[in-house]
């Protein structure tokens, strides 16, 4: 629990030191997910733990479809040790009804964990390499400040074998400069 209360303040504190950088990120967002969720796209569940999740938006939009495309580099960290992973991701998002937005994405990610079955407590991946696809549903609170519902998913998309898949759902905060 220390190590999850640690990450999240660490993952949070980052504004105060991102003013410098305000030209190239847009936005940072930060938190907690639930680690290989059972019943959603991957189907099966067998790592645990919850994941920190940090992510920089960064300035270089691309109008299209009512929206905007940017890029977006973040990490989930899992607390038990199990897998985590880096993404690098194009990210659409588009406003809707007010202050709430949507977002999804299309990108590639890298991780620590397991490519084969050799433990049953392990996902088995396929590949180091794995397609990435976040989708976000939020609200602004103010210019600032947002909160918002997430889910990615990761696999290699059969081009490698197995490939089990894995989801995160989670809630975020969000950080606009």
């Amino acid at each position: 629990m220390r190590i999850i209360f640690l990450s999240l303040i660490t993952a949070l504190s980052l504004g105060a030191f991102m003013p410098a950088y305000a030209d190239m990120v847009k936005e940072i967002k930060g938190g907690i997910l639930s680690h290989d969720v059972n019943g959603l796209w991957s189907g099966s569940s067998r790592e645990s733990g919850v994941d920190i999740n940090i992510e920089a938006i960064f300035n270089h939009d691309l109008q299209l479809w009512g929206g905007a495309i940017s890029p977006a580099l973040g990490l989930s960290i899992n607390s038990q040790g199990d897998t985590s992973r880096a993404y690098l991701d194009a990210r659409w998002e588009t406003d809707f009804g007010g202050n709430f937005f949507f977002a999804l994405g299309i990108g590639a990610a890298v991780h620590n964990g397991n490519t084969k079955l050799t433990d049953t407590k392990r996902k088995a991946l396929g590949s180091k390499a794995l397609f990435h696809f976040p989708l976000e549903l939020g609200y602004r609170l103010d210019e600032k400040h947002s909160v918002s519902f997430f889910f990615d998913h990761v696999s290699n998309a059969w081009l490698a074998s197995p490939n089990e898949g894995m989801d995160t759902l989670g809630i975020r905060y969000g950080f606009r400069f």
